[in-house]
């Protein structure tokens, strides 16, 4: 559809003092060193993508990249997106490296490095550099004297904080791999991620603290080295988050690994210095995972450079952060969010790491008063957050000092426009707000926030710098400016996943971004740029992943739970996202097609949802539980059509096409649509 630009959105902040900024200053750099005539960001933006080799030179030094050999080539000449291509080659540098001694940042031995804090009130802990330094000095070493060597995996079952943080450094010291799950994932979830990578090692919680409630993980972590024992895991390392909960260590120990207490493990290293391995850029650093959608999770690996250099370009220039910020992102470890705000530590940036309930112990303003006692700079939080404080009216600046704060993030689903409006009257009225979208598949972010623009109701502020997006018809791939269409980025990026891990890989990697249009990223989002303001605004995802409150997931970990638990009752399934103009959130809804002879009923019902909320998560429940009349769309060769019932019940109006097998079904989620507002 085309969009009427003739009203402009509101504008609902401008930074007081944009020329202080070190974005400015990354522009008058640029402008100087290259004599050329940029004025604004806009004009910094284009530059930077029609310059990728520059730009990304320019940001390995403004920003702050610390490697021991310097790099030959910044990127090959006509170098095309797939295979990825190599930026920085030659180099030798370290990710954690970078991290614990962060270039351009000012701090000393006794500054702060981490804050860690529960929803159990009062029960901070804060770390110092040195302290965090020297925590994954003792990791290390331990690490190292049970053989782990670079590209071996290292996982953790481990909630947010300080110590799944000192895990994963001291991982990446080494040069492992780390892959991160919370523990409030169900076994199932976990294992269909970790059998897939074969991790030597798993550092586990023994429990979590959520909600008012105490909640012990020993089964869990039982249940998986059951299974991931003759996958290669070789040790356990128990950390003691939940003291009454006990460590297991006996039972894990009968299992044919061996089985350690966190704080005894870091004592079991020599005393060697704390040394980092000087590994090249391109060398593999995490896993992350799709959500699912056609299979099992794809794993996804990304590098290290790409990683640290796209989020200190975000930190340092688009969120303005230094050793004077600090941060708290409502995150848990399996969520991208986590990978990407940790890595301020990278700018000096003192972290707040959370988890617990985000509504205790004082209901909707359990986070706000921590942000106010921390005096925390920049909040990072889901739309579905925000949106729950307009619901219900909490106005946290009118009894809490948020003086200090200077930004919000907002992410995981899009913001609706109300809230945007809703947040400048109830937290202080000069934060930036900033909607950011970008993914797992990047583990950073196409739309940014900036501190040269001004932020408009109902919109992100900018394609982030380096990252050549645009919009396109989602038939023939061709652009379409003002209009909606499919999010795709044109030109290299380091950020690109370097493989996919298993067999066939580079296979998977393709077809799930380069085969829909050839040569450049289809990133799988529907989405509108504005000719004007060059703001985005997201429609939703164009594909099958489920996003509720932000949390996003795959249909096929729905069907993995229906198959193994009911597969002698339910025929087949398919489950979506609903989410229409007036909706503020997606609603999952399951339809279920019973087996011959079997009724559908609301026990049957109850126990579906009780399953996928043991094996998956209470995240993971549908809304909408119900037997499907008309059968299950699919096409001639037997694939599931998903988007399509997911557009019918999101009121889009589909043509039926001869790629549909039974159109008579599509009718019957016609009329259940218009029976079930």
């Amino acid at each position: 559809m085309t969009v009427d630009h003739k009203s402009a959105p509101a504008e609902l902040w401008r930074h007081p003092n944009p020329s202080s900024t070190r974005m400015y200053k990354f522009l008058e750099h640029v402008r100087s060193k290259y004599n050329i005539d940029i004025k604004d960001y806009p004009d910094l933006y284009q530059w930077s993508i029609e310059n990728i080799s520059d730009f990304w030179e320019e940001v390995w030094h403004f920003c702050g990249i610390k490697a021991s050999k310097p790099y030959s080539c910044v990127l090959p000449e006509n170098v095309s997106m797939f295979p990825r291509p190599d930026f920085f080659s030659g180099a030798r540098l370290n990710f954690a490296e970078n991290i614990l001694f962060p270039e351009k940042a000012d701090v000393t031995e006794s500054s702060v490095a981490l804050i860690t804090a529960t929803e159990v009130e009062g029960q901070l802990v804060s770390t110092t550099w040195a302290e965090l330094r020297e925590a994954v000095r003792q990791c290390s070493n331990a690490l190292r004297a049970v053989g782990l060597k670079p590209r071996d995996v290292v996982a953790g079952f481990v909630s947010n904080h300080m110590q799944a943080l000192v895990a994963m450094l001291s991982a990446t010291a080494i040069g492992a791999v780390w892959t991160g799950i919370s523990p409030d994932n169900g076994v199932s979830a976990v294992l269909d991620r970790l059998v897939q990578i074969e991790p030597r090692i798993l550092f586990a919680d023994n429990g979590s603290v959520y909600n008012g409630k105490s909640w012990s993980s020993i089964d869990k972590t039982s249940k998986i080295v059951d299974e991931l024992k003759s996958k290669g895991l070789e040790l356990v390392v128990v950390i003691s988050n939940t003291p009454d909960s006990g460590l297991g260590l006996d039972s894990l120990g009968t299992k044919g690994v061996v089985a350690k207490e966190y704080e005894s493990f870091l004592k079991s290293g020599d005393d060697t210095p704390l040394r980092f391995e000087q590994l090249p850029p391109s060398h593999p650093l995490y896993v992350l995972y799709s959500s699912g959608t056609t299979g099992l999770p794809k794993a996804i690996v990304h590098t290290a450079i790409g990683t640290l250099i796209q989020h200190k370009k975000e930190h340092f220039l688009h969120c303005s952060m230094d050793s004077a910020s600090r941060m708290l992102y409502y995150t848990t470890t399996s969520w991208m969010m986590w990978h990407w705000s940790i890595s301020a530590l990278a700018c000096g940036t003192t972290l707040i790491l959370y988890s617990g309930s985000p509504f205790k112990p004082h209901g909707f303003l359990s986070l706000p008063k921590l942000l106010s006692s921390l005096r925390v700079t920049h909040f990072g939080t889901s739309a579905a957050y925000l949106t729950a404080l307009e619901t219900n009216g909490i106005y946290p600046a009118q009894s809490l000092d948020l003086s200090p704060l200077q930004a919000i993030y907002s992410t995981a689903s899009p913001l609706p426009p109300s809230t945007f409006s809703f947040v400048y009257e109830a937290f202080p009225a000069h934060i930036n707000l900033a909607s950011i979208t970008g993914g797992t598949d990047i583990i950073s972010l196409f739309g940014a926030p900036c501190p040269l623009l001004p932020v408009y109701v109902g919109e992100i502020q900018c394609a982030g710098l380096g990252m050549a997006i645009g919009v396109v018809d989602s038939i023939s791939g061709t652009p379409t400016p003002g209009e909606d269409g499919e999010l795709v980025c044109t030109k290299p990026f380091p950020c690109q996943p370097l493989t996919f891990w298993g067999a066939n890989g580079e296979a998977k990697y393709r077809a799930s971004y380069f085969e829909r249009f050839d040569g450049i990223w289809h990133h799988g989002d529907f989405v509108r740029i504005d000719t004007h303001t060059g703001g985005l605004t997201m429609l939703g995802r164009s594909d099958g992943v489920l996003k509720p409150a932000g949390v996003r997931f795959g249909s096929a970990e729905i069907y993995n739970v229906l198959t193994k638990f009911f597969g002698s009752e339910v025929e087949d399934a398919v489950c979506v996202g609903r989410r229409r103009e007036t909706d503020r959130d997606e609603t999952v809804c399951l339809f279920v097609l019973m087996a011959e002879g079997k009724k559908f009923s609301p026990e049957l019902r109850e126990r579906i949802t009780s399953a996928i909320r043991k094996e998956l998560s209470p995240r993971h429940v549908p809304t909408v539980v119900e037997e499907c009349g008309g059968g299950i769309p699919k096409t001639g060769n037997g694939k599931k059509i998903e988007v399509a019932v997911k557009q019918i019940l999101s009121g889009i109006n589909i043509k039926t096409n001869a790629s549909v097998a039974n159109p008579e079904s599509l009718v019957w989620f016609k009329e259940w649509a218009a029976t079930h507002e």
